[in-house]
């Protein structure tokens, strides 16, 4: 993780525009970094979700299609599929709703939605217990920076027990802090290329597989 700093620059007057302005600055910092450098940093993350997640098979596992050069998460969850999980993708219903997770299987008819990133049709709404949550940015509190429509947090909100809630992202996408606001809910762990962080009293701190492991089985039993 990198070195924690204080926080340097005042609250903004606007935090809408200020995440717009700051989301539109780390898109395209990932988005330019070079297609090796991706797949490895993508790899080193799945890596990471392999060695510390193993609890997540045989839960119910919702993750998002892998959109603007995101971590791809497809590789863990083909290998929880194996061990007995369901995977489910989300689909946005109606502006300012819950998204609704539909199974999906390889095979499962898909169409495209916002954003051209496809989800799956007729197949049956669930619930996930599990959520790998692609970030564009992430603070040292657990907040994530998302796209800006407020869909996850809605989700999460509406549940009446929270998922094991999983944020993907890459070491360029550290911030101070993104301003938190009420609606804004943490991140139970970050995985990125460099390891696993786990929430700790307000604050996310490394901890190796084997404690990702153990806090996991804790929140699935």
């Amino acid at each position: 993780m990198n070195e924690e700093k204080p926080v340097t620059e005042p609250e903004p007057e606007d935090w809408r525009a200020w995440r717009k302005a700051r989301r539109r600055e780390l898109i395209e910092r990932r988005r330019s970094l070079e297609t090796d450098d991706l797949k490895q940093r993508s790899a080193a993350v799945d890596r990471w979700l392999a060695e510390g997640f193993g609890p997540v098979a045989g839960h119910t596992v919702g993750f998002c299609w892998p959109f603007a050069a995101e971590p791809d998460p497809r590789f863990a969850v083909r290998r929880w599929r194996e061990g007995g999980s369901h995977a489910a993708l989300p689909l946005v219903v109606a502006p300012r709703t819950p998204l609704e997770f539909r199974e999906w299987w390889p095979g499962a008819a898909m169409e495209r939605g916002v954003y051209d990133i496809p989800y799956p049709v007729g197949t049956p709404v669930c619930i996930p217990e599990v959520a790998l949550v692609p970030v564009n940015g992430f603070d040292r509190n657990g907040y994530r920076l998302g796209y800006g429509g407020g869909y996850f947090d809605r989700t999460l909100a509406s549940y009446g027990q929270r998922p094991l809630c999983i944020g993907l992202g890459f070491e360029i996408a550290w911030m101070d802090t993104i301003f938190p606001r009420e609606h804004d809910i943490p991140f139970d762990f970050m995985v990125t290329e460099a390891g696993i962080y786990q929430r700790v009293d307000g604050r996310l701190v490394a901890v190796d597989p084997a404690d990702a492991q153990a806090a996991a089985s804790r929140r699935l039993r």
